[in-house]
């Protein structure tokens, strides 16, 4: 009898089975001490909010796990639901190892007391013993980078510094579990960076990660798996580069209705000529729809004659979420003799360069026949969409090149 080797087991972390989550919100807001003693024999309204909806998902052991979401989506709720800051209202939580979280950066920390007293003091309530926490001070300090402040009280400290010193700390932490909550919106390039090499070492060291985080860079480029939290539940689950593609959908949604005053078939396929396909693909050669900043993207446009074509060309132009125009190369020749009889198929590979901003958008193909002002004959208006993720800010909508430098300022300049 032939033995069938069993799959592979996965030690899992977290498990969240029917999570719900909701709130009593007040429909009236009561500010003042006047205002409560007027209305204190008076029935208060409330509505209930529901922040989570009976989510399932199970986090396995040494993944770095990614929670992104729209602002209201629930994701911050959910982090302090695994931290055991919130109660759920139903549901369950199932945590195998022990968690450090790091929802808010600096929160616990004294203002009145200087850096040691306040790491030690942490140290502890995140699990060490107070040898253990006195004995990580130096090397909390030096990740900090606050070699020379701490003899300071915290309350005049920065916040840069504070969350510097609140990351630190928690980098030091023997967890199993670290869950972290939008630290690197705030630091400079340099801590930042810091941060995501310490998340590396941490994940290469075995620790599970949770991360909550706008930045789909981050997202697509260390987690393992991620999920997409939309009006309290679970809207995609799995390969990160997809969940970013798709939050980044729900942020930069297209325009996906028909063309109005086209006189040609925007299926792409007329009597004349079939556009029949539109694929992206990375410089590897893989099928993709999302892209970084400053990646390439290269195209394929399969069309099919369907009747004699002379001088045909085909059209290209891509189009933000607005309708706004981006970039329309010139026509490209479809014909190697200037004719394709009926039947005759071409496909057409080109590479665009990518200096857009992060967003949607979408490819159009057009048919036409003539070189200088080609008559339509078929187009496809999104043809194909894809997103460009990304974290370097810049005003506009493109990236261009830009070099400065200082010249020498002579008598005859100056005039």
């Amino acid at each position: 009898m032939l033995s069938v080797p069993e799959p592979e087991r996965r030690d899992v972390a977290i498990e969240v089975r029917g999570l719900v989550k909701s709130f009593r919100m007040p429909t009236q807001r009561v500010d003042t001490l006047k205002e409560r003693a007027t209305n204190l024999l008076s029935r208060r309204e409330y509505r209930e909010l529901q922040a989570l909806r009976g989510i399932d998902f199970d986090v396995y052991s040494g993944e770095f796990f990614g929670i992104v979401g729209r602002n209201g989506s629930g994701k911050s709720t959910l982090l302090k639901l695994l931290a055991s800051i919130y109660r759920a209202k139903a549901g369950r939580i199932r945590v195998a190892g022990r968690i450090a979280p790091c929802i808010e950066l600096g929160v616990g920390f004294n203002p009145e007391l200087a850096a040691y007293e306040n790491v030690v003091l942490n140290g502890v309530m995140m699990g060490l013993t107070p040898r253990e926490a006195r004995s990580r001070f130096r090397n909390v300090i030096e990740f900090a980078e606050l070699g020379d402040y701490t003899e300071l009280k915290l309350k005049n400290y920065s916040s840069g510094m504070l969350v510097r010193l609140g990351f630190s700390l928690m980098t030091q932490v023997d967890a199993d579990l670290l869950l972290v909550d939008e630290v690197l919106a705030v630091g400079d390039a340099a801590f930042q960076q810091k941060c995501m090499d310490a998340f590396a070492r941490n994940h290469q060291e075995g620790k599970t990660i949770i991360l909550v985080t706008h930045d789909m860079a981050t997202v697509a480029t260390h987690c393992d798996r991620a999920i997409l939290l939309e009006g309290g539940e679970i809207v995609h689950e799995g390969d990160p580069s997809a969940v970013a593609r798709h939050y980044l959908e729900l942020n930069f949604p297209g325009d996906r209705r028909p063309v109005e005053g086209v006189d040609v078939p925007i299926s792409g396929h007329s009597s004349e000529a079939e556009i029949v396909d539109a694929t992206l693909f990375d410089t590897e050669g893989e099928e993709s729809s999302s892209f970084e900043q400053g990646e390439p993207v290269v195209l394929e446009v399969t069309v099919r004659a369907t009747a004699k074509l002379t001088d045909p060309v085909l059209g290209l132009e891509i189009r933000d979420g607005d309708g706004t125009l981006m970039f329309a190369p010139p026509p490209q020749p479809l014909a190697e003799e200037g004719t394709l009889s009926p039947g005759d198929t071409v496909r057409l590979r080109g590479r665009l360069a990518n200096p857009l901003a992060s967003g949607h958008y979408f490819l159009s193909c057009g048919v036409g026949l003539g070189s200088g002002a080609p008559r339509p004959i078929a187009f496809r208006k999104n043809a194909a969409d894809f997103v460009v993720f990304g974290t370097r800010g810049f005003r506009g909508l493109v990236e261009l090149d830009f070099t400065a430098e200082r010249v020498p300022v002579t008598e005859e300049t100056k005039a």
